[in-house]
């Protein structure tokens, strides 16, 4: 796909913004999936830009501010207007980065806000949510103190991220929502059972993290892979022992698939998503310029009803080994989820 060429632009839900057909998750570049290179990460967010991603995801937790700051630099000199930033905030951590819980009460809301807003030197975000549900805290409760961001004009959209489909109802019936971000991918459908039916109905979009599964989707995994102890990764199930060996079989069979078009397993595994339907965006975590690339083809590849049937023969739902989350971190998910 030419650099200049703008993917197509999808909507998020009756209530969101226009952006365009894929985001760009930019967590990696800054925690949780070991050393980034910054002037790289920084060079990635530009060519995204430059090839008309519009979507930008973060949050006030990945690296501790530092996420926000990198997209303040790149930022730097671009059109403010034409970019859509998406903020997760809640999660707390401490200073050697571990996880201590979840606070979306409407104090904190609205001072993450001002933290945020101060980091990426902007007046406002376009979308904000909690990274989780609290489970200390109504739902409507932390939805109403975004919704007076929103009427302060601090905050143009609200999102949730990793809830139920009641938690959705009990959302919108405070202030539209824009957007789910989720989970989902080839190796991870279960929101198809209640969640994806709830959001449709409330006029919600999705956007779709994940779609690589963290990289075992990828077609560039392999069993001996070193992973340093900061890495997600080392810790999560489907990427242990016999879960992994099995997991990256069903890669090898959605290779085959993927060849026969010409096409990298990467971008088959993004268009599966893409074609779940217009109100559901991909977020590719490219961290660097040329997986950013790889990701873009995704854009040229058209899956027919022929092809879907193979996907779905080659990685049934629920073929996946292991779970998303170790135990302790399944317990901050929304029960239904």
């Amino acid at each position: 796909m030419s650099s200049t060429t703008r993917p197509v632009q999808r909507h998020l839900g009756t209530a969101g913004p226009v952006t365009s057909a894929l985001g760009l998750g930019c967590m990696g570049m800054s925690d949780l999936y070991g050393p980034a290179d910054e002037a790289e990460s920084i060079a990635t967010i530009h060519a995204a830009l430059d090839a008309g991603i519009t979507l930008l995801d973060t949050g006030d937790f990945y690296g501790m501010g530092h996420n926000e700051l990198l997209i303040h630099e790149a930022l730097r000199g671009r059109d403010r207007e034409a970019v859509r930033i998406s903020v997760k905030f809640g999660a707390q951590r401490g200073p050697d980065g571990q996880w201590l819980g979840y606070d979306a009460s409407p104090a904190a809301t609205k001072t993450a806000l001002a933290y945020t807003l101060r980091r990426l030197r902007t007046d406002h975000v376009d979308i904000y949510r909690p990274a989780r549900l609290d489970p200390k805290i109504p739902v409507e409760e932390t939805v109403g103190a975004i919704a007076d961001l929103v009427k302060a004009g601090y905050v143009r959209h609200i999102g949730l991220s990793e809830v139920s489909a009641d938690t959705l109802r009990r959302a919108a019936a405070v202030h539209p929502i824009s957007d789910l971000q989720i989970e989902y991918s080839l190796l991870s459908r279960s929101i198809e059972a209640t969640v994806l039916p709830a959001a449709r109905e409330l006029g919600i979009g999705i956007t779709a993290y994940g779609v690589l599964s963290r990289g075992l989707l990828s077609g560039h995994w392999d069993q001996d892979r070193a992973l340093t102890g900061t890495d997600f990764r080392s810790h999560s199930p489907r990427f242990q022992g016999e879960n992994l060996a099995h997991n990256l079989a069903l890669v090898e069979a959605l290779r085959a698939i993927a060849t026969a078009k010409g096409a990298s397993v990467a971008q088959v595994a993004i268009a599966w998503v893409a074609s779940r339907g217009q109100d559901v965006v991909p977020l590719v975590g490219a961290r660097r310029r040329k997986r950013l690339t790889e990701a873009l083809g995704s854009l040229d590849v058209t899956l027919t009803e022929a092809d879907l049937a193979a996907v779905e023969a080659a990685v049934p739902a629920g073929s996946a080994a292991g779970d998303r989350y170790a135990a302790a971190q399944m317990a901050h998910l929304d029960s239904e989820h």
